[in-house]
């Protein structure tokens, strides 16, 4: 009697496995417009795997609400409008675009048109190829804080410059400073309670995005917020590749030294910048914050004799509450469309999809000299193979596969093209980046922004080891299995 008990739990557990698998590839088929690859990948998953991949799925396959994450009042959206026609405007005169770029306002236009990506040209820009340096600059800006300082970040810990940091923070909202914080649940699941708590009490307004229910469940496991963006009184504004943790100044001996590129913006696009952090901040916390109190103080420039001046820029963003546009992708792509002479592409993550493996393929057979740079090492296996995979195949095309440095894990995001045009932020060349979290990236239109990110990446090539294709070639069955077994998952990774 007891094991027939046993045996009719087992099997309508099983039972409501297959049901709950059914329903969920009905609803991936017939319901949620994702890639084929994904909707294929998970179908995979779920038919071959049942109790594992409904786990799996439940965990990170499901969708999330997309109406409306993002509200705009009729207000702002008035301002928004008001930018692209200003955006247009600039382009029609050609208002302060160098000769070699005026072939690019195509590119300027489908960003504005399908991003609302004001273009820009009052920008000072300061790269940070070196974690310290960005750190040192981020701190100092901080400290400068006289009205308002807005912080966001996907992984924000409180160990020492974490907690450098909020000591910062605590100190400027005592001295009358509007402090907001937001950070991603899951990525900053490290920041202590302790820590959220101290900063409450001081007066800092923290938000976590898309939090988990009690710590232990998170709903939208999949979705998180890669963002990672600081404006200080609506004057600077910081965008790039580093979070808050000591890893990033070289600190874990796992990765040893990180390599990353930052920005340091000042000029109009910071105000592009803030308004993406309201938006995420009034999802978050529900706080009815007005963009016009943000908007009212006048820009400055850069005293800095390194940062470069007069920068054209748009700020892009994207994310899954856009079912229909991958921005971040377009401006990627279209890059790759525009080069005629070189692309240099950074990124730890290289997975990609049809339209951007097509890109680059027809890039190579046009001549253009295709450089591509990822890690030597993996934070996650699973995508270290799986790019390793998707930058392998170029090279039957005539791209150029660099590893950087064994004793370095190499972090930055960023695409430079025909000392013209160059792309900086936190969406990796992967399918995650680009369907599924959300990103920011600043677009530079400007010969001496793009020059600098080439000369850094040819620097860092001294540090890196060419992979060909005859090394690729060789390398062993069980790596050629683990590639295979990625590449296969890797729309779900």
């Amino acid at each position: 009697m007891h094991n027939f008990i046993k045996e009719s739990w087992y099997e309508i557990l099983v039972t409501m496995i297959h049901i709950i698998n059914f329903l969920s590839i009905i609803n991936l088929i017939f319901r949620e417009k994702r890639s084929t690859e994904a909707t294929v990948a998970w179908v995979l998953v779920l038919l071959t795997a049942p109790a594992i991949g409904c786990i799996l799925y439940i965990s990170f396959g499901r969708g999330i609400s997309k109406n409306n994450m993002f509200k705009i009042k009729e207000t702002e959206d008035k301002i928004l409008k008001e930018n692209i026609i200003d955006t247009q405007i600039k382009l029609d005169r050609n208002d302060n675009l160098e000769p070699n770029l005026i072939e690019y306002k195509d590119m300027i236009y489908a960003l504005a048109n399908s991003n609302n990506s004001h273009f820009t040209t009052n920008n000072d820009v300061e790269l940070f190829p070196e974690p310290n340096d960005f750190f040192e600059s981020l701190l100092d800006e901080l400290k400068k804080a006289k009205h308002h300082i807005n912080i966001q970040f996907y992984i924000f810990k409180d160990d020492e410059i974490g907690n450098k940091i909020i000591d910062i923070l605590i100190d400027k909202v005592q001295n009358g400073v509007e402090v907001r914080l937001l950070y991603d649940a899951v990525g900053s699941r490290l920041l202590s309670d302790k820590s959220i708590h101290k900063l409450k009490k001081a007066g800092v307004k923290v938000g976590a995005f898309f939090p988990s229910f009690m710590k232990i469940i998170n709903f939208n496991l999949n979705y998180r917020n890669h963002r990672k963006i600081v404006v200080i009184d609506s004057k600077v504004g910081f965008i790039g590749g580093n979070n808050i943790g000591d890893e990033y100044l070289g600190k874990d001996p796992k990765f040893g030294y990180w390599r990353d590129t930052h920005l340091k913006i000042t000029g109009d696009s910071v105000k592009d910048l803030n308004i993406r952090f309201i938006l995420d901040w009034r999802y978050t916390t529900k706080e009815d914050l007005d963009l016009d109190k943000y908007f009212e103080n006048k820009t400055v420039r850069l005293s800095n004799s390194d940062a470069c001046k007069n920068i054209g820029m748009q700020i892009v963003s994207s994310g899954p509450d856009s079912t229909e546009l991958d921005e971040i992708k377009y401006g990627y792509i279209k890059m790759i469309q525009k080069a005629k002479k070189y692309i240099y592409i950074q990124t730890p993550y290289f997975i990609l999809d049809k339209t951007l493996t097509d890109a680059l393929k027809i890039a190579c057979f046009s001549g253009v000299d295709v450089r591509i740079m990822i890690p030597s090492k993996p934070d996650h296996p699973f995508v270290y193979w799986a790019s390793s995979s998707y930058a392998g195949e170029l090279l039957k095309y005539g791209a150029k596969l660099f590893n950087y440095d064994h004793n370095a894990f190499l972090h930055a995001k960023t695409i430079v093209v025909d000392d013209c045009v160059c792309s900086i932020g936190t969406a990796n060349f992967d399918i995650r980046s680009f369907e599924l979290n959300f990103e920011i990236n600043a677009f530079m239109y400007s010969s001496q922004v793009a020059k600098k990110q080439r000369a850094i990446f040819e620097n860092d090539i001294l540090k890196s080891k060419e992979i060909t294709l005859d090394t690729y070639n060789s390398r062993s069955r069980y790596m050629r299995l683990k590639e295979s077994i990625s590449r296969l998952l890797s729309p779900i990774l």
